[in-house]
């Protein structure tokens, strides 16, 4: 498939339209060029927009693939319009405007995910859970650790920090994450203060050999990223892990989306039913 420019165009952030505009085109061996154009909330904003993509239609000799999320008729209308040389997939009309035949009453037209995020418990969650991910990053605290809805465990650098704040951020979780480090595997136990939050546990792995690439950008030639180290606490990590009865997968191969869906779905599978 020739490669061209995909626009997400939104009346808010952009990330709903982009997500699952993402998800459709992962179904197609190109690479297209992503522009995010937000806050498209007027017709001045929308005009704007289509005189850039028409300029991109013209320059690329195609026509680009417009995904829109926009909940204003006057607004949508200009982008979605004949004026506009796009092809574009309208996600509102496509999901929305079904959903009201079916429900029998309009939506609210509300733009965005919260319309009011200081009176909204979701949004207060979300907020609360990655103040505490933060908090609770690398072992630095373990004050209220017993709170945490779960903790990661594994070897330095094999993804805890991005998936914590991943949970954290996109579901409300508050993840802790904790390092297991040479002197627990000389132990051959979990760190002290874990031994009772077991059942919170998550252990994320990772291949040496992806290991000692990440650590060489981080500390090049040193033991620490060296393959023979990294092989050793690798395995010494998995055999305690399976030791204490730990759930764990691997990273390597995964993105932090599944990695985050495996773990609710493990540990908290009443977070994939709200």
């Amino acid at each position: 498939m020739p490669e061209r420019t995909v626009f997400f165009v939104s009346d808010g952030t952009g990330i709903a339209a982009e997500a699952l505009g993402k998800s459709v085109l992962a179904q197609f061996s190109s690479r297209p060029r992503h522009v995010r154009r937000p806050f498209v909330d007027n017709a001045d904003k929308a005009r704007a927009v289509v005189a850039e993509i028409n300029a991109v239609a013209e320059a690329e000799g195609r026509r680009p693939i417009v995904f829109i999320t926009l909940v204003h008729d006057d607004v949508r209308d200009i982008v979605a319009g004949s004026g506009c040389k796009a092809l574009v997939l309208d996600m509102i009309r496509s999901f929305i405007e079904p959903l009201e035949t079916e429900f029998g009453v309009k939506s609210n037209h509300r733009i965005g995910r919260f319309s009011d995020p200081a009176a909204s418990p979701e949004y207060d969650g979300r907020i609360d859970a990655i103040n505490f991910s933060l908090a609770h990053d690398d072992g630095q605290s373990a004050r209220h650790l017993d709170s945490a809805d779960v903790i990661l465990v594994g070897v330095s650098r094999c993804g805890k920090t991005p998936t914590s704040l991943y949970l954290a951020m996109q579901h409300g979780i508050r993840a802790a994450n904790y390092p297991l480090i040479p002197e627990d595997f000389e132990r051959n136990r979990l760190p002290g203060v874990l031994e009772s939050l077991k059942g919170k546990c998550f252990g994320l792995t990772i291949d040496p050999e992806r290991l000692a690439q990440v650590r060489h950008e981080r500390r090049p030639g040193s033991t620490y990223a060296s393959l023979a180290n990294c092989r050793r606490e690798v395995r010494a990590a998995e055999s305690l892990m399976q030791r204490e009865g730990i759930e764990w997968l691997s990273s390597t191969h995964k993105s932090i989306e599944e990695i985050a869906t495996t773990i609710l779905r493990d540990l908290r599978p009443d977070r994939l039913v709200y």
